[in-house]
């Protein structure tokens, strides 16, 4: 069964977030701020605003995505 629209803009949203945490994952110490990782290395690279990655950390990511591979 083919996608929705709005299935497939929520699968690359949440696939974008995974590959967002991914590169957050790779900087992340203990003695460097989220701000400091977001403005050298992510928003760099995915052009994104600080509320927005604080909502790609947050979001069940694998739990929503094993629901939509259940809905195909």
């Amino acid at each position: 069964m083919a996608l929705t629209r709005e299935q497939g803009a929520l699968k690359n949203k949440l696939l974008r977030y995974k590959e967002i945490i991914k590169e957050y994952q790779s900087h992340n110490t203990q003695d460097i701020p989220l701000t400091v990782i977001w403005r050298n290395y992510i928003y760099p690279k995915f052009y994104i605003s600080k509320g927005t990655l604080y909502n790609a950390l947050n979001e069940p990511i694998e739990k929503q995505l094993k629901e939509l591979a259940t809905i195909e």
